[in-house]
């Protein structure tokens, strides 16, 4: 796989791996993008617990420019999970070749109360004149430093 394929960005996040797990499992809360109208997940989304689970999101792909003010659902499919470590999911089902890309968390704990999070997308399944239309990495890099932002604030602020 080549760089051009997967882009990666790392956050120390000042909570327990556990605490981090438990809010990415929420599609509530490890999928909106605060501001930029582009990833929100469905309302009725459930907390997900294993390989096979999928969540609906809304999708405004206007950011992008290749949807202008335009919305629709996608639906993703949870591809690996591992308990307290590692969230991933695709556009595609489990099992389907590789079209499209591939979104996670990776936990590493690094004491009792402080996780590194690493959050990343593979696009190495899409086709090149997908890339094409995005900046990349640019487009995806921001996106995923926004989502880990979000993520720290959520984990770190005591649920009301």
């Amino acid at each position: 796989m080549s760089d051009s394929e997967r882009v990666s960005v790392v956050r120390r996040v000042p909570a327990a791996a556990s605490d981090v797990f438990a809010v990415i499992t929420d599609p509530h809360g490890h999928v909106r993008i605060d501001g930029s109208g582009m990833l929100v997940a469905s309302v009725d989304a459930k907390r997900l617990e294993q390989v096979g689970d999928t969540f609906e999101m809304d999708m405004d792909r206007e950011p992008l420019g290749d949807v202008p003010l335009g919305r629709y659902k996608v639906i993703n499919t949870v591809t690996r999970f591992s308990r307290d470590a590692q969230l991933e999911w695709s556009v595609v089902g489990v099992g389907q070749p590789a079209v499209g890309h591939v979104y996670g968390y990776l936990l590493d704990p690094v004491d009792a109360t402080t996780t590194d999070v690493t959050s990343y997308c593979d696009w190495s399944g899409s086709p090149e004149r997908w890339k094409a239309r995005i900046s990349w990495p640019v487009v995806p890099v921001a996106s995923l430093e926004k989502s880990l932002e979000n993520l720290a604030r959520v984990v770190v602020t005591p649920a009301d």
